[in-house]
């Protein structure tokens, strides 16, 4: 059985309880590796090293010296996919090409951020008559990162890549359901020479380690993937010594579908937001919001495409994996429940296949609908494999459902029509919209983050970069 470790002063060692959690293979639900249970003594440890490391060389070490880090390790996950995305796979459970999209993915913010090191540039305000204003960015000092569950090497590569190129020092508290893929490119980082103190790595329970992590002194900025509900919990935390951070909190995103829409190019993409990760995905497309006058016709082509859809093993490569846990199967069952206790229809189901393991934990994925506007199913966020169809008879009514929700962070909109495109992507209350496409393949270079309920900050791109940065303004007066 593997057994991770935490990385502390560039050092591999166990907490220092020896306390372990067992990873579950969400394929089999067999234990299959161990990491440390670590507690305040570990996240103290790795702060300070943080902290030393930061003030004693990092922030002094040219931009473009530190891109040139960023690099070898893009260049060393190229070099790694396929051993990669069996770990990702085996950990999260979601299908072999997934998780190979995620390693290349994950290369490329390391390769971004080498390159945009050194292009974190200040502002000359023009000011008084012999004053002369400018700003500067600097990094915060050491940033603390929550990583989540559902995508940890792409999550945690873009994050923490962007984090070093802005010249802090990181210590990184990946998810325990899954994480061993962070673990192997920080291994990675470190024997391609990356001062062994710059980047720490404590595992643990999010409430325990999360929080202590939160809380430290020496954690200038915090950046956090997770539920709105832990979400809370972690702004609490950091709010008890007035540090700033970052939240990612999840998604209830429309697809929103007029009449007039290419049928043959949105269908696939459509599919492909629902089942990606198992629909463990905060950007997924979970409401499918169409124009009456197509519905039939859409949806007629649509449920055979659906209805063909297979779940199986990580190893299996299908369509769909198995959601993370057995906690996480449940609660996206309940929902199932509630549209049987609701009777609303089930349109198309996707199939299991009976080669896999009984211990595994697999569900459907499911086409429903109508769903009313005000069911749980339209408004919660599933994290799981259901799309929820919901009509439309006019532009002002489809956008009033796709605003109908307390979360704001992606959207797409299918039609052909430039100016609706446009009236109705100013009229969506969320983060992105995406306009006859979606997803953007990662969009490493394309910022991210949310409104209202899914939260405040931006990553990726050089908006990322910025987030991990504070303005420093100098007002310099000559004669």
């Amino acid at each position: 059985m593997e057994k991770g470790q935490n990385l502390i002063s560039g050092t591999w060692v166990n907490s220092k309880s020896e306390d372990i959690i067992q990873l579950i293979n969400p394929s089999d639900g067999g234990n299959f590796a161990s990491i440390p249970r670590s507690g305040a003594i570990d996240i103290d440890l790795a702060a300070k090293s943080a902290r030393r490391a930061f003030d004693k060389h990092w922030s002094k070490t040219p931009a473009f010296e530190r891109g040139k880090y960023l690099q070898k390790i893009s260049n060393k996950i190229y070099e790694s996919i396929d051993e990669l995305a069996i770990i990702e796979s085996k950990d999260t459970g979601k299908p072999l090409k997934q998780s190979r999209v995620d390693a290349q993915v994950a290369a490329r913010y390391f390769e971004f951020y080498a390159g945009a090191a050194d292009k974190i540039h200040g502002e000359v305000i023009p000011s008084q008559q012999g004053i002369n204003s400018f700003t500067k960015r600097e990094p915060h000092g050491v940033t603390g990162h929550i990583i989540p569950w559902n995508y940890p090497l792409q999550m945690g590569s873009r994050t923490f890549a962007a984090s070093l190129a802005a010249g802090n020092c990181v210590v990184i508290k990946p998810a325990e359901e899954a994480c061993l893929s962070v673990l192997k490119i920080a291994n990675f980082a470190i024997e391609l020479g990356l001062p062994p103190d710059v980047i720490n790595i404590v595992t643990g329970y999010g409430d325990e380690t999360g929080a202590y992590l939160c809380k430290h002194r020496d954690i200038d900025h915090v950046c956090f993937t997770g539920s709105p509900e832990v979400g809370s919990l972690v702004q609490q935390n950091v709010a008890l010594s007035n540090k700033s951070c970052t939240m990612e909190l999840g998604g209830k995103s429309p697809h929103i579908v007029f009449s007039d829409c290419d049928l043959e190019n949105a269908m696939p993409v459509i599919l492909n937001s629902i089942i990606q990760n198992s629909g463990q995905t905060c950007s997924a497309g979970s409401r499918l919001i169409i124009d009456k006058d197509i519905k039939e016709k859409f949806l007629n082509l649509f449920t055979e495409k659906f209805s063909n859809l297979l779940v199986g093993s990580s190893d299996m490569d299908l369509d769909m994996g198995p959601l993370i846990s057995e906690t996480q199967k449940n609660r996206v069952l309940s929902f199932y429940d509630k549209a049987k206790k609701d009777s609303i229809p089930i349109l198309a189901s996707g199939s299991i296949s009976e080669q896999v393991s009984k211990n595994g934990f697999y569900v459907n994925p499911l086409l429903l609908g109508p769903v009313p506007v005000n069911s749980t199913l339209a408004t919660d966020e599933i994290f799981g494999p259901y799309l929820c169809v919901i009509p439309f008879s006019n532009e002002d009514e489809a956008v009033s459902i796709a605003n109908g929700t307390d979360y704001g962070l992606t959207a797409g909109i299918w039609t052909k029509d430039g100016s609706r495109q446009m009236r109705v992507a100013n009229s969506l209350k969320c983060g992105q919209v995406f306009i006859n496409c979606y997803g953007a393949g990662g969009g490493v270079e394309i910022p991210f983050g949310g409104m209202k309920k899914s939260g405040f900050g931006r990553e990726k791109g050089m908006e990322g970069l910025r987030e991990l940065t504070v303005c420093k303004t100098i007002v310099q007066k000559f004669n």
